[in-house]
């Protein structure tokens, strides 16, 4: 019989949920995991492996009926949300997830933000930050005890989708100071400090976690250390330039995911959700991945 209460993950067939789950089993924690009809097999295959080990798999959608939802819910104490998509997911559906949490009795939510610090961001600094901050002002006054864990920016999206590195060429581009702190976190680590969180009944508010606190130039350095190749670091401009760009291209598009990747440098890079304190140190026991043996691991070959 585990001492821990059972722990209910949506979101569970993505990155960060299938490894929230993960960090949680490791500690003996019963998990219901909510897997959406029509979840292709081979995204199932390594939830359902897991089934020996404490894991319970139950099929639902965050737009079902909330006493529906409630059910999947179940005997969960506490919610994890790791959600990605749009609107429809991140503000409508997790609101209807609270709503079921409430019914089913949970007594803790904690929502898919997972990035830099949202509470210091305005409207329109970033859209999808927008549609989470939306998300907490529509389940405000739940009696449900809200924890929200921020990371930073991953280290899997600094080094793919930002489009900053070009291994062909041999390049790592950046905007804004180059000596502007950043915060930043594994998928690994991110779901470690979760799973960390969910199991501590003192948690409250916003955590914030960093594996690293590098600057551009550190990061660098960083990715040449790990990768063994040499890159030219290549500024684009100043933050103001960014902002200038991102104004750019919003004008020119009808299609806001053309320029997200930069709304979210910008907000790093400006330094406006920055960090002002870690708690790292409330879980000693957590040892993050430095960004070098991240990128070691994982930096094409040459």
């Amino acid at each position: 019989m585990s001492s821990f209460p059972k722990v209910f993950v949506a979101g569970a067939t993505g990155l960060l949920g299938g490894q929230i789950v993960q960090a949680l089993l490791d500690q003996g924690t019963p998990v219901r995991a909510l897997v959406r009809p029509g979840t292709s097999q081979e995204k199932k295959v390594s939830l359902t492996a897991r089934q020996a080990h404490g894991l319970e798999l139950v099929e639902g959608d965050l737009t079902d009926p909330a006493e529906r939802l409630a059910d999947a819910v179940g005997d969960a104490t506490t919610v994890i949300s790791a959600v990605q998509g749009g609107p429809d997911v991140i503000i409508d559906g997790q609101v209807n997830l609270v709503h079921a949490a409430e019914k089913a009795g949970a007594h803790r939510f904690v929502p898919s933000d997972f990035a830099v610090d949202v509470t210091k961001l305005d409207d329109g600094d970033n859209f999808m930050i927008d549609w989470r901050r939306q998300a907490t002002a529509a389940y405000f006054g739940t009696r449900l005890e809200v924890v929200s864990v921020l990371n930073g920016a991953f280290y899997e999206v600094m080094t793919g989708f930002m489009g900053l590195i070009d291994w062909e060429q041999g390049t790592l581009s950046h905007w804004g100071d180059p000596d502007q702190p950043l915060d930043l976190t594994s998928v690994a680590d991110t779901a470690a400090y979760t799973a960390a969180v969910a199991l501590d009944p003192a948690a409250t508010g916003t955590m914030r976690f960093a594996g690293e606190v590098i600057s551009m130039r550190q990061f660098h350095d960083a990715v040449q250390r790990g990768s063994g190749r040499t890159l030219r670091l290549h500024h684009l401009g100043t933050a103001d330039d960014l902002r200038a760009e991102i104004n750019r291209q919003a004008a020119a598009t009808q299609n806001p995911f053309d320029y997200v990747a930069l709304q979210y440098q910008w907000c790093m890079v400006s330094g406006k959700a920055k960090f002002d304190t870690l708690d790292n140190t409330r879980y000693p026991h957590i040892t993050p991945l430095p960004l070098t043996d991240f990128v070691r691991g994982t930096a094409p070959t040459r």
